[in-house]
């Protein structure tokens, strides 16, 4: 393992994905998408909590209702969630069976997902089975509830592992990947509307074979205060930083070679988080990186941007 970076949990998940740094609560908090839990630790204390869920919590995102903090937004299997308090009664919002979203969680599922400036929560579904993945029918979907009533838009598709959600600092641009298909994209946003145009891609990844050395594909992904944006390169054990001009800026060596998704916290956000996964690893893999699946950090000289809330 990389010296500069500390191993934060005690137990490891199957699929440790979407950190976030409640700044309130002065607590990371991540989902075990394999393990049906969401986490939460108080960094200061050492204290972890879990909490089981009855689906896969795919992503989550801490929520305000009127200005007050009041627990999270949840994406499961099936739809998008609301708890009002940690281990407190999860309502549905929107759901497959309810007509508000159209995929079939027999085959597909919620994967990342985060909110954006203004307050909605998005969420992209993608593809179990592989041999359905060259269908590219994933679905990024975003969730308002500002209004008091449920708006549900789709924003793109088109994707069979979508990951990397975000916007930029200006909220003029968002990010989002294929992890399957090893493409960043970037379309223009509009805020206030919400309405996404001109797609491009950002970055093509070389797949195996296609370079002597490689590198991974996007995963995961973060801002910092300055606009730079931070991709977890899954299988290639690092953390790809561009700049708001989309030029390299660096390649962070990551603890593990299986990084999922990075966050920023601590009190000054200068904290780097990292979660990594475990999930088919074979004995070898796990032989050589006994540390696959927990959570780690690392102190940085660039502060992130803070987690953005769901408003309701």
């Amino acid at each position: 393992m990389n010296q500069e970076w500390t191993k934060l949990t005690k137990q490891h998940s199957i699929l440790g994905e979407s950190p976030f740094w409640h700044p309130d609560e002065e607590r990371l908090y991540w989902v075990d998408i394999l393990g049906f839990s969401i986490h939460r630790l108080h960094v200061a204390t050492g204290v972890q909590e879990s909490w089981e869920m009855p689906q896969e919590p795919c992503c989550i995102a801490p929520a305000k209702t009127n200005g007050k903090p009041s627990g999270l937004v949840i994406a499961l299997r099936d739809g998008f969630y609301r708890a009002q308090v940690w281990g407190g009664a999860i309502t549905p919002l929107a759901t497959t069976g309810t007509g508000h979203l159209d995929y079939d969680p027999k085959t597909m599922r919620f994967n990342d997902g985060r909110c954006d400036p203004e307050g909605r929560f998005w969420c992209g579904t993608m593809i179990e089975p592989m041999e359905m993945r060259a269908s590219k029918i994933g679905t990024l979907y975003s969730l308002d509830l500002r209004a008091g009533h449920v708006h549900i838009d789709v924003q793109a598709s088109g994707a069979s592992i979508p990951n990397g959600l975000a916007w930029s600092k200006d909220s003029k641009t968002m990010y989002w990947s294929d992890s399957f298909n090893h493409v960043l994209s970037i379309f223009d946003w509009d805020a206030k509307s919400n309405v996404l145009a001109n797609r491009r891609v950002l970055k093509n990844f070389p797949r195996k074979g296609e370079e002597a050395v490689y590198g991974g594909r996007p995963d995961g992904a973060a801002m910092d205060a300055d606009g730079n944006y931070y991709v977890c390169l899954m299988e290639g054990q690092g953390i790809l930083k561009l700049a708001p001009d989309h030029t390299e800026l660096a390649r962070i060596p990551a603890p593990v070679r299986f990084p999922t998704m990075p966050c920023f916290g601590g009190v000054d956000l200068k904290t780097l988080f990292v979660t990594s996964l475990r999930e088919n690893r074979t004995p070898e893999e796990l032989a050589e990186q006994p540390d696959l699946g927990h959570v780690f950090c690392r102190r940085v000289d660039t502060a992130g941007a803070p987690v953005n809330f769901f408003k309701d």
